[in-house]
Parts: C-alpha cells; structure tokens; sequence
C-alpha cells in the first residue's frame, strides 16, 4: 500500500506548494519519513497549476534530514520555479501515525 500527492507547507499561516525543479528521491523520503512512512517509492512533479503560493525552490536533502526544514532550500517565499511544477511524492505504507495528509512544516529563520 502506498499514499501520493503533492507536498505541501504551512508557513507564515499559509499553505503552500514547493518548486519541483531539482526535487529527487532523497528529498521524497525526507517528507514520506516526516509524515510516518517507511520512505518513498518516487518523487513526482505535477504541472497542474496551482493556486497556492510556492514556498520553497531548491529543496537539496542528503539522506539524513528529519524534515523538510532540514533540507537544504531557497529562502522562505524567495523562490526561482521556471518550471511552475509542484513537488510530489509516492510515499511506501509503514506506521502512518499523522493524520495530515500534507505536512506541516514549522517556521524556520
């Protein structure tokens, strides 16, 4: 069993996405780790638009980060997405415990 969407963060009181350019596989596990799965099966991008405002660009996590907030990034709401798509996961099923389906990210400076 496995879970997907796009990631989304909640910063600044507001939702919003994160840029798709240069998102891989070790920033999926970080956010499918985050939100209680095993790891990820893929990191996806969707060029659905949106009507969210973009968080974050640049997202570069190693294979240790805890959280998104860990990661390497962009500065909050500074963001470069040439590409206007949105970063995705398909997380792998293990002990789903947050009840979220997206993630909140706490404010970092």
């Amino acid at each position: 069993m496995s879970s997907q969407g796009r990631v989304e963060v909640f910063y600044n009181e507001t939702w919003g996405t994160v840029c798709g350019d240069y998102w891989d596989l070790n920033d999926a596990n970080v956010i499918c780790r985050q939100l209680g799965f095993e790891g990820a099966l893929a990191a996806v991008t969707s060029s659905e638009l949106s009507s969210k405002k973009v968080w974050l660009s640049n997202v570069q996590c190693g294979r240790n980060e805890s959280s998104l907030a860990d990661c390497a990034h962009s500065r909050w709401g500074r963001v470069r997405c040439p590409s206007r798509k949105d970063a995705g996961v398909v997380c792998i099923a293990g002990n789903f415990s947050n009840s979220w389906i997206t993630h909140q990210v706490k404010q970092s400076k």
